[in-house]
């Protein structure tokens, strides 16, 4: 129970901004004891009469709504359970049945409900006005002729609307699928209270929760906090999102006998109160919500427990600094890799002001088996300081220079936003890493496992998995066969071709060099405890793969340069044979050496320089290295990746009559 404890005491520390609705729509607020949220679609006003005002169709996006609720009408999926304020037609309208509605109606049971609630010493002259109102029976005809809810010539709501050019469609048809399932919201206008919205009035919440306290009169022993309070008998669901019914503690062994066990009756195994469940739960549904990651039912979330803003693990050095728009808006402001890599430290740096050792940062991860049970799959708790030498130690040892981002920017030359690729230097992020391994292979079972396992190595230090190096590696010389991916996490599309790509305008090319730079982070991510390879060029680095990495990128660059000279536009002979280049180096170099002959011709004297660069190289291996055709690891990419960096680098900066494309 440590993470429902976590939760319970996040809640706490966040008491200030419970109820707080975030501008974001599908953000969640942290909701106050006994109330949940629902989207409503029409806002009934009355006044303090209980008689009719007006109403309205609520727009989509202002539509969260903070109601009132029991422990049954929290989690409810079928059955009476009624909430007691705001709610469907089916328990609100007394006609629901004649005007078309085909579910069972519930209205005694809610008006069993707010009678019980008025009577109490925690009423409220607004839920008074309701109740009247409700009794009254007239919400669905008052509806229609407010024109909020369309009726037939039969008196019954109409299931659709037939489009016509003549008559647009009402409003209630583009937020609610069908009239007979819409979601109601009250609002009571009194004189003297400012207040009118029963979704945001603070002292109807307190009468509620007080109300429904009073009625719970047994009491147990916590697991949570080893108090006696008011034991909770269900748990509230939508933990992920708003259509969410899976649950991370239940016990319905009275009926479909889901599980059986060793006792009698769900007390027997553990006692929640009824506070501290909904209170833990409150807290992990809104900040999944606020700063989670959510993907194929795997959810994700970081949060220290003292409501501080804390960086998330799931992100790479472009999305924690929040560069997918300049602040500036200009072109000439985007940063380059270096300044990009200090801004992250700098960023993780000014976190340890505020989280020390006294702070615990919390990951976990959840994921369903089945729609009606959660489980938490991942769970790790940290003091602040060690957080985030975990989180600098994963981007300094996984970092590489990758060109796969792009960020929002405003050409100064005329005004137009534009999107422009911008390199950096950090660790890929997780999601990305799972796509540079699989590619089309990662469908949402293996995405999910591959996450799960990228985790550890992220907060608790662990090595990266082996075959997901190698896998990478063996997608990134795999170059013939990459296919354009349907749906990449980042930047799936592109405005301006990507800085250093051959056939800038192939999505294939772009998905290889993302998918390169990866495999680079994470060999060296491998590597790092042993050996920490430098990301730019190392002319004293003798070692054979490496020295093999950068004679493919000196050779590709030479070809490269060449059609383009000539307007050819093709694949070089160093692109279409990496792989076998990579199996067998030294054969496959021979090839690759005679296929630059005619090159080299066409190029004359401009291609003595390139060609000195690869005798230095040559003359670089250390005894029989080059004659050696034994299979290259994945430090021959490297060799390529920082070559083929220093070639563009230079062009560049000489802007000489060698105009390198790679």
């Amino acid at each position: 129970m440590s993470w429902m404890q976590d939760l319970f005491e996040t809640y706490e520390k966040c008491q200030t901004i419970v109820g707080q609705i975030d501008e974001d729509e599908n953000n969640v607020p942290l909701l106050p004891i006994c109330h949940t949220t629902q989207k409503a679609q029409v806002e009934v006003v009355l006044d303090e009469e209980g008689k009719f005002r007006r109403a309205s169709v609520v727009p989509k996006e202002s539509s969260r709504t903070i109601i009132p609720c029991t422990e049954s009408s929290s989690g409810r999926t079928s059955g009476e359970a009624p909430h007691p304020l705001c709610d469907k037609l089916q328990y609100i309208a007394y006609n629901y049945s004649e005007v078309g509605g085909t579910k069972r109606s519930y209205t005694n049971s809610y008006i069993k409900l707010l009678e019980e609630w008025c009577s109490s010493p925690y009423s409220d002259p607004k839920i008074h006005a309701i109740l009247k109102y409700v009794k009254g029976g007239t919400l669905i005809a008052d509806l229609v002729a407010a024109n909020v809810l369309i009726a037939g010539k039969d008196n019954k709501l109409l299931d659709k609307w037939e489009k016509t050019k003549d008559i647009p469609t009402p409003r209630i048809f583009e937020v609610a699928s069908s009239q007979t399932d819409i979601f109601i919201r009250w609002a009571v206008e009194i004189p003297g209270s400012i207040q009118s919205a029963v979704w945001t009035d603070r002292d109807l919440w307190d009468k509620w929760i007080k109300f429904y306290l009073s009625t719970r009169t047994e009491s147990d022993v916590s697991y949570v906090s080893g108090n006696r309070c008011y034991p909770a008998e269900q748990h509230p669901a939508k933990i992920r999102h708003d259509g969410d019914k899976a649950k991370l503690i239940s016990g319905n062994d009275f009926s479909g006998f889901t599980f059986r066990g060793r006792f009698i009756t769900p007390e027997q195994a553990a006692t929640v109160g009824y506070e501290e469940t909904h209170k833990a739960h409150s807290a992990l549904r809104w900040l999944i919500s606020r700063q989670g990651y959510q993907k194929d039912g795997l959810a994700i979330v970081v949060w220290a427990t003292s409501g501080m803003d804390v960086p998330q693990i799931m992100d790479d050095a472009v999305d924690l600094l929040g560069l997918d728009t300049l602040p500036e808006g200009k072109v000439a402001n985007v940063p380059t890799a270096e300044e990009i890599a200090h801004q992250v430290n700098k960023l993780i740096a000014g976190y340890s002001q505020k989280l020390d050792v006294n702070t615990s940062v919390i990951v976990m991860g959840l994921d369903a088996a089945t729609p009606g049970r959660m489980s938490v799959t991942y769970y790790q708790k940290l003091n602040g300081s060690e957080f985030l030498n975990r989180l600098l130690d994963w981007q300094e040892s996984c970092a590489w220079m990758h060109s796969y981002h792009f960020v929002t920017a405003q050409d100064e030359s005329n005004g137009k936003v534009i999107r422009r690729p911008v390199q950096f230097i950090g660790a890929p992020a997780p999601i990305d890493i799972a796509v540079a391994a699989y590619g089309s292979r990662l469908d949402e079972k293996l995405r999910k496992a591959t996450l799960k396992r990228i985790l550890p190595c992220i907060i608790e230090g662990q090595p990266v998995p082996r075959d997901l190096v190698e896998s990478a590696c063996r997608r990134a010389v795999n170059r013939n066969s990459m296919k354009a991916c349907e749906s990449l996490p980042h930047n799936t599309k592109f405005e301006e071709a990507l800085l250093g790509a051959e056939n800038q305008n192939s999505k294939e090319a772009r998905e290889w060099n993302k998918t390169l730079s990866i495999a680079c982070a994470l060999f060296r991510k491998q590597n790092y405890e042993r050996e920490k390879y430098s990301m730019s060029l190392d002319p004293d680095r003798k070692t054979r793969d490496y020295l093999y990495g950068r004679l493919l990128a000196l050779a590709e660059s030479l070809e490269q340069w060449a059609l383009n000279k000539a307007g050819e536009n093709r694949e070089t002979s160093a692109a279409r044979l990496m792989q076998r280049f990579a199996d067998h180096p030294y054969s496959t170099w021979r090839n690759i050496e005679l296929s630059l002959v005619p090159y080299k011709a066409r190029l004359g004297g401009q291609s003595i320089k390139r060609q000195r660069m690869i005798d230095e190289v040559i003359a670089s291996f250390n005894d029989d290295d080059f004659l050696s055709d034994k299979k290259l690891s994945g430090e021959f990419l490297l060799g390529y990746h920082c070559q083929r960096e220093e070639l563009r680098k230079a062009s560049d900066s000489n802007h000489d009559t060698e105009v390198d494309e790679n």
